[in-house]
């Protein structure tokens, strides 16, 4: 196991000379550009525009923080396929090890903290394809005489334009220009693979800002009317730069001051109806809304009268998903490498599971399970803890209607 991480402070600082703002000029055809490079695997270009457009779009950043803080927020608990010594101490081991977890940004080392933030970073993959941690890995059997309190890690979160993809595996870049590249070892290593939508994000961005872009010439141009100033003054004369000055004073964008008899006839180009510009932003905020949150609440309240509750139900649906997501990932690439290490090849029987509120349909299952339980159909209690996102409690707690008794089961132990 790795115990010295790969991302030396040079490399670091290369990198923050070397960056800079691809979004600046940014246009249809170079934001295209960008895309195809990506799904070719060069990453760079493509995730450093949507690190910019993340931070700097006022709806982009508030519904991608929102997805990413209501995973992060959600408790999470260690489960067993069975109550045998050998799972409970698996479970103890987990517990040990996510408890005293540390967790940093590579790139901005000021940004720490531990589960809440592996979570919150790993939820990166649901815009940018892919979040990766370096896992560094701290043992503690100079200290301990319990195997579960011997390992626990430091995962430093890494930019995604720090990799490129061209074989089909993430590898490193060992700096921002070069095509040379190392392969991760993936006991090292936590990658976390989501959705992607800063990819079509990216697109609704570009033809919000370009209207909202014309929409500020516009207003410059038309916002504010011109003044004209007549006087019967000779060109020249200290009356006629008094009345200029005083025409001047107006801070009009145009001003104009003409003698007796001369006549401007304005070109007035400011339209007379309803300006396209905000309906074409409203349609693009209302896009990115979608594809970040579920069902936009402002349309579908509008068609149905049933905006509100339709919204809810869908971003249960996605929170519930990226729960499965980062447990998932997590059940795979660390909950089996820290079991390793500490078990050998013993047969996993713990694992990490975030826990989610029931969805609005909870009370018709939980009828369902109890006519299943009143017809005898045997039914596992850790599988309707998990369910309905009820953690198991711990031996001291209180039992509402008294402690169960026999032995838990959750079916057929995980390889």
């Amino acid at each position: 196991m790795k115990t010295v991480s790969q991302i030396s402070e040079t490399r670091i600082r290369n990198s923050m000379r070397a960056r800079f703002n691809p979004i600046k000029s940014l246009t249809p055809d170079s934001l295209s550009r960008m895309l195809d490079e990506f799904a070719h695997g060069y990453l760079r270009s493509a995730a450093l525009a949507w690190d910019f457009i993340e931070r700097r779009d006022d709806m982009v950043q508030s519904v991608s923080s929102k997805r990413k803080r209501s995973v992060a927020r959600l408790n999470w608990e260690i489960l067993t396929s069975d109550q045998s010594p050998e799972a409970i101490l698996q479970k103890q081991a987990l517990e040990y090890f996510y408890d005293n977890l540390q967790t940093a940004n590579a790139f901005d080392c000021n940004e720490q903290g531990g589960f809440g933030l592996l979570i919150k970073q790993m939820m990166d993959a649901i815009g940018k394809k892919y979040a990766v941690h370096e896992i560094i890995f701290k043992t503690n059997e100079h200290f301990s005489t319990l195997p579960y309190q011997k390992l626990t890690a430091s995962f430093r979160f890494v930019p995604m334009w720090f990799f490129e993809n061209t074989t089909g595996n993430l590898r490193f870049l060992e700096n921002d220009y070069t095509t040379a590249s190392i392969p991760l070892d993936r006991d090292s290593w936590l990658i976390t693979v989501g959705d992607g939508l800063m990819e079509a994000t990216s697109i609704a961005y570009i033809f919000k800002h370009l209207p909202l872009r014309d929409w500020l010439v516009y207003c410059e141009r038309n916002g504010m009317p011109g003044v004209k100033g007549v006087t019967d003054a000779i060109p020249g004369s200290a009356q006629w730069e008094a009345a200029r000055d005083a025409v001047e004073d107006f801070g009009a964008e145009f001003s104009a001051l003409m003698s007796q008899g001369t006549n401007i006839e304005a070109i007035d180009l400011s339209t007379k109806g309803n300006l396209p510009y905000p309906g074409l932003i409203d349609r693009m905020d209302r896009a990115i809304t979608a594809l970040w949150r579920g069902a936009d609440l402002a349309t579908l309240s509008r068609a149905s009268g049933v905006g509100a509750s339709l919204q809810a139900d869908e971003t249960m649906i996605l929170l519930e998903d990226d729960a499965n997501m980062i447990s998932e990932t997590l059940n795979e690439q660390v909950d089996r490498r820290v079991l390793r290490y500490l078990f050998g090849d013993a047969q996993q029987k713990a694992y990490i599971r975030l826990i989610t509120p029931a969805l609005n349909n909870g009370k018709d299952e939980i009828t369902i399970y109890r006519i299943l339980h009143e017809m005898g159909v045997p039914l596992a209690i850790e599988d309707i803890r998990e369910k309905f996102g009820l953690p198991t409690p711990s031996p001291d707690e209180a039992i509402l209607g008294g402690r169960e008794h026999g032995t838990l089961s959750r079916g057929p132990a995980r390889e």
